[in-house]
């Protein structure tokens, strides 16, 4: 089988939060929410069943994981959602409250729009050029 990245770990501070927050902003599905004991789960989350890639979240449980929670990559983009139709997504996700950083704009590789998850992590909103 070849290889590829089927998780990345996501800070929490709540399972429960980040579950409804990913389904009602961005309508992941759960994909499995399992109890591990010691008040850890094994959540798994990610855009569909098609999609490769799909997060893990994993609750901080202490204070340095506290203080990385929101971010994944120092402030810059950290996790790129492409999508078929940036119109119907950005508008399904404004009218979920999800703040945009940005107005969308066209670029040479694409229609992209910067927006912050609850914890302040940088996604870009692409669809891609075909």
């Amino acid at each position: 089988m070849p290889s590829h990245i089927a998780l990345t770990t996501y800070l929490v501070r709540d399972y429960d939060e980040a579950i409804c927050w990913f389904q009602a902003a961005l309508g992941f599905k759960l994909f499995e929410d399992s109890e591990m004991g010691g008040g850890k789960r094994w959540v798994v989350m990610g855009p569909d069943s098609e999609s490769g890639a799909r997060f893990l979240l994993a609750k901080a449980a202490n204070v340095e994981q506290a203080a990385a929670v929101g971010k994944a990559a120092g402030g810059r983009v950290a996790y790129f959602l492409h999508t078929d139709d940036f119109a119907r997504d950005h508008a399904k996700m404004l009218a979920a409250a999800v703040t945009f950083i940005e107005s969308p704009r066209r670029e040479s590789y694409g229609t992209v729009a910067v927006f912050e998850d609850l914890y302040g992590n940088r996604w870009d909103l692409l669809q891609p050029e075909t």
